[in-house]
This record gives C-alpha cells, sequence and structure tokens, in this order.
C-alpha cells in the first residue's frame, strides 16, 4: 500500500509538472501576442524563442488548442485531472479533526465546537496513533480532508488543513480563539444550528488568496438557498490576518430588515506555509511560504496583493 501510495503521489507531481510547462508556453504566446498587437518589440527573454513561437500562434485556433493539448481549453490553461479539487463539488467533503495526543481541556472544548463548523466533521481522539497510521485510514475510508488543531500551554494557536488523496496542506496559526460559551448572550441564540452554511469570502485577491480560499471554500459542503447561517473568511488588508466569525441571521420586519446573531467560536488566522502534499509527507515539496525577515517587500507574496 505505501508503495502504491508513493507511484500514485509521483504520477501526481509528473502531471503537475506538465501543466506548469504549458502555462509558462501560454504566458510566452501571451506576451508575443500583446507586443505584436500594440507594436511593441518583442521582450528580450523571448527574442531567442520568437520565430518557433510565432509559428505556434499562427498555426493554433481554438479548436486545436482544446483538442491537441490537455491542460489548454480556448487558449486559456486550466486544471484538468490533475487539479486538487476537480472532484470537490461531485459528493459533500468529509473530514476528521484530530488534536495531539494528550489534549486539555480548552482545547478539546475548542475541536467539540469546530465539529459543528465543519458541516459532516468527525472527531476522533487520537491515542497512541501516528499521523501516517491516520492519513493512510483516512484515504481508505474516502475522506476528503484531516484537520488537526494545536495547542501551547492550554491555548489553542494552530490548524493545519490537509486535502486528500495528494495535499495540498496548509499551515495556519491561530490568535484570539473565543469558544461559542465564552460569547456574551449566548443563551440568546439557543442551540447551534448544523444547517450547511453559507460562505463569505473577502478581500482574497491576489493567486495566493485565491489558493487560500479554494482551500478554506471546499470545507465546506454546497448550502440551501433558505439557509440562515453565514460564515465569514475576511482578511485583514494591512496583516494579512484571516478573521473568522460565524453567525445565524432572522429576517425582522420588512425585506431589508435582519437580527444577526453571532454563534461562534470566532478567531483570527494567519498563513505560514503550503505543501504540495499531504501532513504525512515531511518530503513534500513546499510551494509557499511566509518569510517576514526579507530585505525588500516586492518579493514578499500576500493573500491580497
Amino acid at each position: 500500500m505505501l508503495r502504491r501510495n508513493v507511484r500514485l503521489r509521483r504520477e501526481y507531481l509528473y502531471r503537475k509538472s506538465l501543466e506548469g510547462k504549458e502555462r509558462l508556453l501560454y504566458e510566452k504566446k501571451r506576451k508575443i501576442r500583446e507586443a505584436l498587437e500594440e507594436g511593441k518589440p518583442i521582450p528580450t527573454e523571448l527574442r531567442n524563442e520568437e520565430a518557433a513561437l510565432r509559428q505556434q500562434i499562427d498555426l493554433e485556433d481554438e479548436q486545436t488548442a482544446a483538442f491537441e493539448k490537455p491542460y489548454v481549453y480556448n487558449s486559456v490553461p486550466r486544471s484538468s485531472i490533475d487539479d486538487e479539487y476537480a472532484n470537490a463539488t461531485v459528493s459533500d467533503p468529509k473530514i476528521l479533526l484530530i488534536t495531539s495526543r494528550d489534549p486539555s481541556a480548552p482545547l478539546a472544548q475548542f475541536v467539540k465546537e469546530l465539529k459543528f463548523v465543519f458541516p459532516n466533521a468527525q472527531r476522533m481522539n487520537r491515542g497512541g496513533q501516528v499521523i501516517s497510521e491516520i492519513i493512510e485510514t483516512c484515504r481508505s475510508h474516502d475522506f476528503t480532508d484531516v484537520i488537526s488543531v494545536h495547542e501551547t500551554r492550554g491555548v489553542p494557536d494552530g490548524i493545519v488543513i490537509s486535502h486528500l488523496p495528494f495535499g495540498p496542506t496548509a499551515y495556519f496559526r491561530l490568535h484570539n480563539v473565543v469558544t461559542r460559551h465564552d460569547i456574551k448572550d449566548k443563551k440568546a441564540i439557543g442551540t447551534m444550528s448544523e444547517a450547511y452554511p453559507h460562505l463569505i469570502i473577502n478581500n482574497f485577491n491576489s493567486k495566493l488568496g485565491g489558493r487560500t480560499a479554494n482551500i478554506l471554500k471546499h470545507l465546506f459542503p454546497v448550502p440551501k438557498p433558505d439557509s440562515k447561517r453565514v460564515m465569514t473568511f475576511a482578511r485583514e488588508p494591512q496583516s494579512d490576518w484571516i478573521s473568522f466569525r460565524h453567525h445565524v441571521y432572522e429576517k425582522r420586519g420588512g425585506p431589508k430588515s435582519v437580527d444577526l446573531k453571532e454563534v461562534g467560536p470566532r478567531f483570527e488566522m494567519f498563513l505560514f506555509k503550503i505543501k504540495l502534499g499531504t501532513m504525512d509527507q515531511e518530503e513534500a515539496p513546499i510551494e509557499w511560504v511566509h518569510r517576514p525577515y526579507m530585505n525588500t517587500s516586492k518579493k514578499r507574496k500576500f493573500l491580497g496583493d
């Protein structure tokens, strides 16, 4: 089984590399097209390849782009079988929530509340199991994601979201965690709704932001139109912290009058690493990592820039 997973992972990374080559070729053709249309000189880095690329541009049309190249449709590169979330809409996500082997009472309470935040989530006491055994069991039982919550001295301070079967894995810091029982007016809220929530994902504008939003939104199934439950992931532009809020609403009086109540829990998240692999694959390549001490801000990639 281990050899089979390694082989499937290598095939997956090979397909990813093919997609990257097609995207690079598409960007080169796009730059040449723009230069020709605007009457500008060909970029210096493309002059050695100008003749071959212009010949491909002249011979290419929508039909040849759609049928000859599996990663290109209408001259625009797209992911196909190789996309990690290509089948995400076929069935609802199935999530496993785990903690450390001996979680504190605050962490256990926080994970219990997260079980209601993510629909179709199951919570498991880790016991003596290692991460590789948990990931392998989840693969065999068709889980789509594994979420591991960490703590420091009884305070939840980290969350890892690992998509199955091949990744990616996103690492977040947690800050200002407030559980549902610590929110004021909790008696007026009543029992927590388990309806599939609507999502509000705000201010994720860059390529990295879109990648992060894609990881987060596929943890939730498609809601019904009449659902009164709302989950919000809002990025703060100045600091890149992501605020998570959980609300329910009711219509009062007129059509534009809404009574909004916070259910909880609430917390702040900060993305510091994305790995192209699952949680147990230490050798998996790193797609992006936060580097706060670089000398130039131009090289630092943020979620919304």
